[in-house]
């Protein structure tokens, strides 16, 4: 009996460690896609907001 219950611990202990590493591999795919979502959608944002300067127009203007 204490050679089965020692066995039942052990499988038990893997299990729980599996799953645990399992937890953490997931949070960590899931951080790293939202970050990345994140990150696409702020340099978007960025290029959206950036306009040309007035210089550049007249600039642009000056060689006509």
């Amino acid at each position: 009996p204490d050679e089965r219950s020692l066995y039942i611990t052990r499988v038990v202990q893997i299990a729980v460690l599996c799953v645990l590493s399992l937890t953490v591999m997931f949070g960590i795919f899931f951080l790293g896609c939202n970050l990345l979502i994140k990150s696409e959608s702020m340099i978007n944002f960025l290029v959206k907001d950036r306009r040309p300067s007035k210089d550049v127009g007249a600039a642009i203007m000056g060689l006509y």
